[in-house]
């Protein structure tokens, strides 16, 4: 009897135990891989590292000087040299307004820019520092640095699924060191001026990670500040507009949402562009503007019978093909670089080119993929995705955006090549393994062994090619080598070539330059017959050169080209009255002299030298009474002049008038004693 409860409760006991056992939770089989390294889990010390090697891949630029477009947004913009108090004129006019300074030149290109956001911080750093390249060379790397951080964030925040747990390190690391290293983001990051392409991916990241953060939180503060970010993208540069279309893709693809989730998600994000874009066009209008008839400014026009016609519509097409198709060589193989892609370096293409051929099979293989890999959430998928979205609006394909294709254009898409590169690598080592799962950290070795090879290799490009963004001379001269066929770049390297050595006190180093932008100039004139800076550097050259004749023929076709050209008239001018002065004292030949300087004066009527040297040519002739004439304008040209009295008392002189001569003679020497010893006491 006293054993029974003992039973039931021994029976119970087990049956409680067994209960117990049956309720534990499954041990679930870890996704995790083995033999993880410390340094490969530690995400603090990667965001460390990343933004310390995006920061120091730079830092050879920190001595560099202003150089290419940096004269439009800051050394010479009215509103950007006026520090904080230019700001209000940054944010009421077109971007090159400020360069310009004159309504109708700031809309260059169809549509105009206006992109203030990145001019207000070269107004801050102007208010704190002058004009100091350095500080914004230092301010270009940081905010580089801190890009690839938010999009290392960034992608840990998309593959936060369960699929991705073994996969997410690596191809977040990858992807980024590849973004980092690319040696196609020098044109962003060592020109001061690409701080505009920065900032709107910055913001435009940023906004994507507030997005994912506020959709997986349910917290609508992380909408609004995203949308704050994306705002400032925006008012950096509009290609950040493309991430209305990211954003909605990335939440389905990586945050399981539904269409009425991630749409409404899209909500803040389109408020912003809508805002934006509202201010846009209340300062440029909404109209994008008729294509312009300067080669300079629109890559789809040809010259025949002595003007430029545009291209047909397929041979254009056929052109931005090639182009989109040399944008994923240069991902893949970026060699060699330029900052010049202008006509004609990229040539006018027709769909029978080789290259356009292959582009278009290359580009139909990326949509078929993307769109078969769509419904699969395929990795692969969207990285093209986010490749042709973020490249659409550059691509020429959308609207014209006044160049055949610039390396900057690729600093937002190459986030798409670095995501498809790294997804690449991983599923590598699963090809290694035999398609099999990735279980444990030694078969990541040898992606990790290509990219640190590749990485290396575009890490010393990036080094390399920076150097050569020292300065305006070292860039032209260096980047010529490459786009032979630039008439624009030909031009620059002409200007900066005299502006380098013009004034040169070594002749034969002196000469040979000018020849050497003359040389120069002319090819941009074969290629372009219609540039008019050209001809005027031209006549720059010539003139330097003590050749006048040329001198004068070309500012004569650049005026011929613009009427209202008011730099190459005054350097006619210029030009007809030093050669005169040239003609009648190093060359004795009085004619000619007085027949540039009869021009001269046509051109400066008032200018004090071209009416003195009028007045000593004359005066040598033996024509006196012209001389006296001429002399007379000058005093008046001039009346704080004692040399100006002096020689019109001379000229007094010359024709027998006594009194008057003395007179003028005296009035020169009251206003300044030593005329006497500079002019000898007649001219």
């Amino acid at each position: 009897m006293c054993e029974l409860p003992l039973i039931e409760d021994k029976q119970h006991s087990a049956k409680m135990a067994k209960q117990k056992k049956s309720n534990l939770p499954k041990k679930k089989k870890t996704l995790q891989l083995q033999g993880l390294p410390k340094w490969y889990q530690n995400q603090r010390l990667h965001i460390i590292l990343l933004f310390t090697l995006g920061f120091l891949l730079y830092a050879n630029t920190f001595s560099h000087k202003y150089a290419q477009d940096d004269a439009i947004v800051i050394t010479e913009n009215m509103f950007t040299t006026q520090g904080l108090n230019g700001i209000g004129g940054i944010l009421k006019y077109d971007t090159f307004y400020g360069f310009f300074q004159e309504e109708g030149k700031s809309n260059l290109v169809a549509g105009g820019r206006y992109r203030p956001f990145s001019l207000m911080t070269f107004a801050v750093e102007f208010a704190l520092f002058g004009l100091n390249p350095r500080v914004s060379h230092i301010v270009n790397a940081l905010f580089f640095a801190f890009t690839g951080v938010v999009l290392y964030l960034l992608l840990l925040q998309f593959l936060k699924e369960k699929k991705y747990t073994r996969s997410r390190q690596f191809i977040a690391l990858a992807a980024t060191i590849l973004f980092i290293v690319h040696p196609i983001h020098t044109e962003a990051v060592a020109n001061i001026k690409g701080r505009d392409e920065i900032l709107a991916l910055l913001g435009s990241l940023a906004a994507l990670y507030f997005a994912f953060l506020g959709f997986r939180q349910k917290d609508w503060k992380k909408h609004v500040l995203g949308a704050i970010c994306l705002f400032l993208g925006l008012m950096s540069k509009e290609n950040a507009i493309t991430f209305v279309v990211i954003i909605p893709l990335s939440l389905y693809f990586f945050a399981q949402a539904k269409p009425a989730g991630y749409l409404k998600a899209t909500i803040p994000y389109l408020a912003a562009a809508i805002i934006f874009l509202f201010i846009r066009s209340s300062i440029l209008g909404l109209s994008l503007g008729e294509p312009s008839g300067e080669l300079m400014n629109n890559p789809f026009l040809r010259f025949e019978n002595g003007s430029y016609v545009p291209i047909p519509f397929g041979e254009q097409m056929a052109t931005v093909m090639y182009t989109l198709g040399k944008y994923v060589q240069l991902l893949f193989f970026p060699h060699p670089l330029t900052h010049d892609y202008y006509p004609r370096q990229i040539d006018l293409m027709a769909w029978s080119d080789p290259g356009v051929i292959l582009s278009l099979v290359i580009y139909l293989g990326m949509i078929v993929y993307a769109i078969r890999g769509l419904f699969k959430k395929d990795l692969l998928a969207y990285g093209i995705f986010f490749y042709l979205i973020t490249l659409s609006i550059v691509s020429n394909v959308v609207f014209a955006i006044g160049t055949n294709m610039a390396e900057r254009l690729l600093f937002m898409p190459s986030i798409g090549f670095s995501i498809v590169a790294a997804v690449l690598l991983y599923r590598l080592a699963r090809l290694l393994n035999g398609n099999q799962t990735i279980q444990h950290f030694r078969q990541l070795q040898i992606p990790f062994m290509i990219l640190t090879v590749v990485g290396l290799g575009l890490a010393v490009k990036t080094f390399a090619r920076n150097f050569v963004w020292k300065d305006n001379y070292t860039l032209f001269t260096t980047d010529i080598l490459t786009s032979k066929n630039s008439a624009k770049l030909r031009n620059a390297v002409g200007g900066e070539l005299i502006s380098q050595f013009y004034d040169s006190e070594n002749t034969a180093l002196k000469t040979s330059r000018l020849r050497d932008a003359v040389d120069n100039l002319q090819e941009a004139i074969r290629i372009h017959p219609t540039y008019k800076n050209a001809y005027l550097l031209l006549g720059n050259a010539h003139y330097y050169l003590n050749e006048f004749d040329q001198s004068v023929a070309y500012y004569q076709q650049a005026i011929e080209l613009d009427p209202g050209y008011e730099e190459a008239i005054q350097n006619l001018g210029i030009t007809y009255r030093d050669g005169g002065k040239f003609f009648g004292e190093q060359e004795g030949d009085l004619n000619k002299a007085i027949q540039y300087l009869t021009q001269a004066e046509q051109y400066l009527p008032d200018d004090y030298e071209t009416l003195r040297l009028l007045g000593v040519a004359y005066g040598v002739s033996g024509n006196g009474q012209r001389a006296l004439e001429f002399f007379t304008k000058a005093a008046n040209a001039n009346p704080q002049s004692a040399d100006a009295w002096f020689n019109l008392g001379t000229a007094y002189l010359s024709i027998g008038d006594t009194e008057q001569g003395n007179t003028f003679h005296q009035k020169g020497i009251d206003m300044d004693p030593e005329v006497t010893q500079r002019l000898g006491g007649s001219n």
